[in-house]
C-alpha cells in the first residue's frame, strides 16, 4: 500500500511539473504579457492559413485575418485585413505606430495587401496624404 502512495505522489509530481512548463511556454500568456507590458510581439501560425495571426504594440492587441489567393507562381496569403480588438486603446498612437506594424506584418506576408479596418482604415487614409 505505501508504495501505491509514493507512486500517486511521483505522478502527480510529474504531472504539476508537465503543466507548469507547459503554461511557461504558451504563446497566448506570451502575447498577454507583452501587451500588460506595452512592448511588440508577433503571434501567428504561418502555416495554417485559416488561423488570425495577434499582435501587441504599445499594448494594444491588434487581431489579423489572413486571405490566401494566387501570385505568379504559388499560392500564397495576398490579402489581410487587421483591427483592433479594443478601439479605445488606440489612444496615445500615430500614423508611425500604424506604419510600424503593418512593416512588421510586411516582413512576414510580403505578397500580401494589408487593409485596415474603421476606425484605423480612416485615420491611415487620412494621415498618408
Amino acid at each position: 500500500m505505501l508504495w501505491l502512495i509514493r507512486l500517486f505522489i511521483l505522478v502527480l509530481i510529474i504531472y504539476l511539473f508537465y503543466r507548469s512548463i507547459k503554461y511557461i511556454i504558451d504563446p497566448k500568456r506570451k502575447l498577454e504579457l507583452a501587451q500588460e507590458q506595452k512592448r511588440f510581439y508577433f503571434l501567428d501560425d504561418q502555416e495554417n492559413v485559416r488561423k488570425n495571426f495577434y499582435v501587441t504594440y504599445k499594448g494594444v492587441l491588434f487581431e489579423g485575418e489572413k486571405y490566401l489567393g494566387t501570385t505568379e507562381r504559388s499560392f500564397e496569403v495576398v490579402s489581410i485585413f487587421v483591427w483592433a480588438n479594443n478601439v479605445s486603446s488606440l489612444k496615445g498612437l500615430g500614423y508611425e505606430d500604424f506604419h510600424y506594424v503593418q512593416n512588421e506584418i510586411k516582413e512576414r506576408y510580403p505578397n500580401a495587401k494589408i487593409d485596415w479596418k474603421s476606425p484605423i482604415h480612416e485615420f491611415m487614409r487620412k494621415s498618408g496624404e
